[in-house]
């Protein structure tokens, strides 16, 4: 089978056409900011449109104001109907995201053949327990950071 890479900017226009008709649209994310719930080598992730306001937890793919395309984890609803947004392999939170900046949420995770629904207890759990301990995550990156430079200069 051939593939080609394009960015999300290139088909833009089509993945909202495919979602508008209550398609769902799939792509390989790159980066490592979702690690270690999306892996760069191969993972693939089906997003649809969100029909409602998102919850803590969902997972959606937004447009920052400057044309980027990120797909970080909800970690807030704020009262006036924005979002905060972490990475699953970050600890800062960007605040503020609109509700108009979305493009999908995702429904399924696929690695290596096998198929994680968003909807999955299991999954769920993880989620809830990762973003819980999301105000430790610097202190946990950051000392297997400093190991590893130790280990280099040895």
């Amino acid at each position: 089978m051939q593939t080609k890479q394009v960015r999300l900017n290139e088909i833009y226009s089509v993945m909202v056409e495919m979602l508008e008709s209550g398609g769902t649209v799939n792509f390989n994310p790159k980066g490592t900011s979702m690690l270690p719930t999306i892996h760069n080598d191969g993972d693939r992730v089906v997003i649809k449109k969100s029909t409602g306001p998102l919850k803590k937890y969902d997972l959606p793919l937004y447009i920052r104001d400057d044309g980027q395309f990120v797909l970080h984890r909800v970690v807030g609803v704020n009262a006036d109907g924005t979002y905060n947004m972490c990475g699953d392999n970050q600890w800062a939170v960007e605040r503020g995201i609109r509700h108009d900046q979305l493009v999908g949420v995702v429904t399924e995770i696929n690695r290596r053949g096998k198929v994680f629904s968003a909807e999955n207890k299991l999954y769920r759990a993880y989620v809830v327990l990762w973003v819980w301990i999301m105000p430790l995550r610097h202190i946990f990156f950051g000392g297997i950071n400093r190991i590893k430079r130790i280990l280099k200069k040895g």
